[in-house]
C-alpha cells in the first residue's frame, strides 16, 4: 500500500517521531538501564482518523434512523458533529504531513 511518501522521506521525517527515555530495572534488580521508546505519531493519527471515520458513519446512520422514527434530538446531531470535528483535525494533520516533510528536508517545491 502506497502512502504518498518516498522511502527517504519516511526515514527523514519518521512521522514526527520523538524519542523518550524510559528506565527499566534489570532482572537482578540492582542496576537501571535506559532504553529509548519511539512514538510514531503519524501511525497513531492515521489509525485514529480511520476509527473516527467509522464512528462518524455510525453516527450518521443512527441520526437517519432517529429522523425516520421521529425521535431525533439535537444532542444526537451534535454527537455526529463532534466526531466530524475530531476527524477534521486528524485529516488536516494528515493533509499537511507531506508538505511538512518537504519543508523539513529543505527541498524546494518549485
Amino acid at each position: 500500500m502506497q502512502s504518498g511518501f518516498k522511502p527517504d522521506q519516511k526515514q527523514n521525517f519518521g512521522g514526527a517521531r520523538y524519542g523518550w527515555n524510559r528506565c527499566a530495572q534489570s532482572a537482578s534488580g540492582s542496576s537501571l538501564e535506559l532504553e529509548e521508546v519511539t512514538l510514531n505519531w503519524n501511525k497513531w493519527v492515521r489509525q485514529t482518523h480511520r476509527w473516527l471515520s467509522i464512528a462518524f458513519t455510525v453516527a450518521v446512520i443512527v441520526n437517519g434512523v432517529a429522523v425516520a422514527r421521529g425521535r431525533y434530538s439535537s444532542r444526537m446531531g451534535l454527537l455526529a458533529v463532534f466526531v466530524l470535528a475530531l476527524e477534521f483535525f486528524t485529516g488536516l494533520y494528515l493533509f499537511v504531513l507531506p508538505y511538512a516533510t518537504k519543508w523539513g528536508s529543505g527541498r524546494r517545491t518549485d
